[in-house]
């Protein structure tokens, strides 16, 4: 069997990647702090150990490890958010250079908000404007500490990925929430763009630039077309038979991010992103229309 590892796979994400490579014949081992199970392996995303005589031989390498960005951008969790991202691809890197027979192929996450919030503009792998906030440079840093490490046997690949709509995981249970209380409206003025992609077409997604050996570089891994906040709030409340939903206002959007310890950057900002790069490689989504994954979401 084709052997895959997840590292920092023990998330949302880790585990709809571990669930369809398992289902699609792949031996897949995921290193976490917290393991649980036996293809669960301990690493602490800094430096070498045993975890490393896992490359040896494999189909790929995944990285997804770092701090959730869920939180207060305080001193202390920008800290852990940056250190989480660099160490953990730093000592990847590492290890793949050790390795006698390493991974065929590198995919490291980085995220589609290191593109400028934008309502008209989309933005692609090659033309899309990379701007200068926290956000932004966090995930250009990660992005070049990536590229800097030598790989010749190894194939790199980033993924920009936009949020991703699970049944048991990321964006989707917190709204579902918000919906169920009544308070499922707009956020904001609602007109900020929703890049998304179903958790099955993100999957596919990983599984189409693991198996076509000529693609390496950045990818945006979305939806081609992005939805609104005001569009994805109606299609839900649509879907879960809620007559209606409040709105929130930007101001008392920033007395909830403060009282639940989060930022409303997570919600206010646009991110019009378009996967310019997939789409020219032949990938196909089975999933395009927001409402359409929402039925099959819920």
């Amino acid at each position: 069997m084709k052997k895959i590892i997840i590292a920092g796979g023990s998330g949302f994400l880790g585990s709809v990647l571990e669930r369809y490579f398992s289902e699609n014949d792949y031996k897949v081992f995921i290193l976490t702090r917290t393991p649980e199970k036996e293809n669960h392996i301990y690493w602490d995303a800094k430096n070498l150990g045993k975890w490393s005589e896992l490359l040896e031989n494999s189909e790929a390498l995944i990285n997804l490890t770092g701090k959730s960005v869920d939180c207060r951008y305080t001193k202390r969790n920008k800290k852990m958010i940056y250190n989480s991202r660099i160490d953990s691809t730093a000592v990847l890197g590492l290890a793949i250079s050790k390795s006698k027979n390493p991974p065929k192929t590198w995919i490291n996450s980085s995220t589609a908000t290191i593109y400028e919030h934008s309502e008209e503009i989309l933005m692609t792998e090659r033309n899309g404007i990379i701007g200068d906030d926290f956000s932004m440079n966090i995930a250009k840093s990660w992005e070049k500490t990536f590229y800097q490490l030598t790989t010749p046997k190894t194939r790199k690949i980033v993924i920009r990925t936009a949020i991703v709509m699970g049944k048991k995981g990321g964006a989707l249970p917190t709204l579902k929430r918000l919906v169920k209380l009544r308070m499922g409206g707009k956020q904001g003025s609602g007109k900020q763009k929703v890049s998304w992609i179903h958790e099955h077409d993100f999957a596919r997604a990983i599984h189409y630039l693991i198996s076509n050996s000529h693609l390496e570089g950045n990818f945006n891994v979305t939806v081609p077309q992005p939805t609104d906040n005001q569009s994805l709030m109606s299609s839900l409340r649509n879907n879960m038979l809620i007559p209606f939903g409040i709105n929130h206002p930007e101001w008392l959007l920033e007395v909830g991010a403060l009282l639940i310890g989060t930022e409303t950057e997570l919600i206010l900002k646009s991110r019009n992103v378009f996967p310019e790069r997939l789409l020219e490689e032949g990938f196909n989504f089975n999933y395009q229309n927001i409402d359409h994954a929402l039925k099959s979401l819920l």
